[in-house]
């Protein structure tokens, strides 16, 4: 797994690294279900932003900081 010794500013960035990797998954899964449907039909997906991103992090940090 690595380093076990990470200071906050670390985990914080990993953390972010993370949140990101899961709206880009959750992005490209949507856009993926959009082609599916039948033109004419589609939507367009909207882009993550920092503020559903942040949210994403907090998320996480709270899961991982229960005790």
């Amino acid at each position: 797994m690595g380093d076990t010794n990470k200071n906050g500013y670390e985990i914080r960035e990993s953390l972010l690294g993370l949140a990101i990797g899961i709206l880009d998954m959750k992005n490209a899964t949507l856009r993926e279900n959009e082609y599916i449907k039948a033109e004419g039909q589609q939507q367009e997906i909207q882009p993550y932003d920092v503020q559903e991103v942040l949210k994403t992090a907090e998320s996480l940090y709270q899961f991982v900081s229960k005790k």
